[in-house]
């Protein structure tokens, strides 16, 4: 296929781009998860002596205790709020700008993290969580839309993927900014509350540069010649028509067709499995366990004899262990599959989740199992980075057209956040009442979601969304014949390219 005319833009416009929109995105989401670890006992000791303040009460441990974890779970019904406005917002100001209005609640909880200390007030750290947590909710959705929607087809894999790797990386520095030496001292633990400021204003400066999603120009916005733009200044060449085919094609299909509610997505049999597939594997991604093993891994590290002072620098290297995982996800997975990496990544965390289990019941009567148990922390963290941490947001913008994409991201990102809510909730139950054993309900559903993936999930990589929707046509009426009606024809000539005035 010729290329005619002057080649502008780079190609570095789209990895520019994906980095301006994760480091405001994604990354807080890890970011914000981690650097609570570190201010644990300050806070508790501030909510102490607040309550000694206003009312000459001192509280019981329990009691402290249980406005910490609240403090720390409403985080996800933050969450679990930002899914849910997510697709309205994204529908209605478009995926890059609803980025840059999420900043707004992330701005906001800051300021109240920063000054909760001076106005003696843990109610405003409160508030700033759950705030922090509608700003992840939002982001979690959106980027890897923006993302899938905005690349190529033989990257659109990788490039979704590294929402997944911007979140490692997002634990990984909450965890150095939270070590003793840096921000996780007594004097400062409102300032890593409120750090989170830096990354979401470094995303205000730069994502305004950055084209809005070619398929939301075209598809939602009707605005083919800035879709044309759009694409130009991301691939850094002029626009092949065989890509632009693929958009007018979905245009096509979903034309007079609005934006889908989520209750609707339920009584719609045509998406079916496709809903099905979202709910089962975003359940799964936080009922596996990853986030419980990263609370765990302090007693694990303990027992295998670290030092309390050093348990802080081996816990940094849990979060290495799932972005250098990611990474390894991000480079393998246009190679070898969604499903393959998902299955394998379940598989392997059902294994070393049984490998753990066997080191917890014996580590008191062999004396080399406590590193065993230590060794499992990071492989069953590896595991879970090399495909469900990443995959798991790719699916979405793979198997829902246009119209039905922003309220399957609504479902998926509530199921995430309300299981990531529960299993924050039992886990410590699970604890104290299974003990050695409170890894077998983790290890079980590992189990089943690979089984489910193998068995009914199709491979989506390097497809076209009517090839995708079709294989799931086949399982959504089973035994029935194709109904689909034939493809309106885009009005455009294959084998042309796009020739048009760059941005």
């Amino acid at each position: 296929m010729s290329h005619t005319g002057a080649q502008k833009g780079s190609p570095l416009t789209l990895v520019l781009m994906v980095a301006s929109a994760s480091i405001g995105g994604t990354l807080q989401y890890g970011y914000n998860l981690a650097i609570m670890n570190a201010p644990t006992t300050f806070i508790q000791t501030f909510i102490n002596e607040t309550f000694l303040e206003r009312w000459d009460v001192q509280l019981e441990e329990y009691q402290v205790t249980l406005v910490w974890t609240i403090i720390v779970s409403i985080f996800s019904l933050g969450g679990f709020a930002g899914a849910l406005i997510a697709g309205p917002m994204t529908i209605r100001f478009g995926r890059k700008k609803c980025l840059l209005l999420n900043n707004i609640f992330l701005m906001t909880a800051a300021l109240l993290a920063l000054t909760s200390r001076t106005a003696r007030s843990f109610e405003m750290i409160m508030i700033s969580r759950v705030l922090v947590g509608i700003n992840a909710g939002i982001s979690m959705n959106v980027q890897p839309m923006y993302f899938g929607e905005s690349a190529p087809k033989h990257l659109r894999g990788a490039v979704s993927l590294s929402s997944a790797v911007f979140t490692a990386f997002g634990v990984v520095l909450g965890q150095v900014v939270g070590l003793r030496e840096i921000l996780g001292s007594e004097p400062c633990w409102q300032y890593l509350l409120a750090s989170n400021a830096i990354p979401g204003l470094i995303q205000l400066l730069t994502l305004p540069w950055f084209p809005e999603s070619p398929r939301y120009l075209l598809i939602d916005r009707g605005d083919k010649e800035a879709c044309i733009n759009a694409l130009r200044r991301l691939r850094g060449c002029e626009v092949q028509s065989s890509e632009l085919d693929e958009i007018l094609q979905e245009q096509a299909e979903t034309k007079g067709m609005r934006a889908s509610h989520p209750w609707e997505l339920f009584t719609d049999r045509s998406v079916r499995w496709q809903l099905i597939s979202v709910m089962i594997i975003s359940s799964a991604m936080q009922l596996c366990g990853n986030d419980s093993i990263y609370f765990y891994a302090s007693y694990v590290f303990k027992e295998a004899g670290i030092s309390d002072d050093k348990i802080q620098y081996a816990t940094v290297g849990t979060g290495t262990c799932e972005f250098t995982a990611c990474i390894m996800c991000n480079l393998l997975v246009e190679r070898k599959g969604r499903r393959f990496m998902l299955a394998g990544g379940f598989t392997l965390m059902t294994f070393w989740a049984v490998v753990f289990t066997i080191a917890l019941s014996f580590e008191h009567h062999i004396t080399w199992m406590s590193y065993l148990s230590m060794a499992c922390v990071y492989t069953y963290i590896l595991s879970f980075g090399m495909g469900p941490a990443g995959v798991t947001g790719i699916l979405p913008t793979e198997i829902f057209n246009q119209a039905a994409r922003p309220a399957a991201y609504m479902i998926a990102g509530s199921m995430m956040w309300l299981n990531l809510f529960v299993v924050g909730m039992i886990f410590p139950f699970l604890v104290s009442g299974l003990r050695e054993y409170c890894f077998v309900p983790f290890a079980a559903i590992c189990l089943l979601s690979a089984l489910y993936v193998g068995l009914f999930l199709p491979e989506t990589k390097g497809k076209s969304l009517s090839v995708i929707m079709h294989e799931f046509h086949r399982l959504n009426f089973k035994g029935q014949e194709n109904h689909f009606e034939a493809q309106t024809k885009p009005q455009y000539q294959l084998g042309e390219v796009c020739l048009s005035t760059a941005l």
